[in-house]
């Protein structure tokens, strides 16, 4: 028998929020990334896709709208316990520009992580969710 076809895998992590377009503006800020929704539409209130390019990166839900499993009663645990939304970005020096200006808590400053060869922030957005910024592996390997 042949190998299995081999199929494309797309991260599309969604995270339930309190205010959907507080929320969107902040992560379109921080990282770039623009809506894909309407501005316009009401359900744009509840939901929103954020995109880099025609990429979807973050899906962002309001807590306790349409009774989705798992997207209710945000105050039955932290935020994101132990998991971590982790993006790479090109311009890490700006991403961490923008982060300051947003006024977001930093848990870690801007640091090399050895394994990788990359740097890295960490920040705590507005939902209590970690946040971590990093730059292309090996960016900051030595030359």
């Amino acid at each position: 028998m042949g190998q299995p076809a081999r199929l494309a895998v797309r991260p599309q992590t969604l995270i339930a929020v309190r205010d959907v377009k507080a929320s969107s503006a902040w992560y379109q800020t921080l990282l770039g990334l623009r809506s894909g929704g309407d501005p316009d539409h009401p359900h744009r209130l509840i939901y929103d896709r954020l995109l880099s390019g025609g990429t979807l990166v973050l899906q962002i839900h309001r807590w306790d709208a349409e009774e989705h499993p798992n997207l209710v009663g945000p105050d039955r645990a932290p935020h994101g316990h132990g998991v971590l939304l982790w993006f790479e970005v090109d311009d890490f020096d700006a991403a961490v520009d923008r982060a300051r200006r947003l006024g977001a808590r930093v848990i870690e400053e801007p640091h090399v992580n050895p394994a990788p060869q990359h740097r890295e922030i960490w920040l705590q957005d507005p939902d209590g969710y970690v946040v971590v910024i990093a730059s292309p592996d090996g960016e900051a390997g030595e030359a």
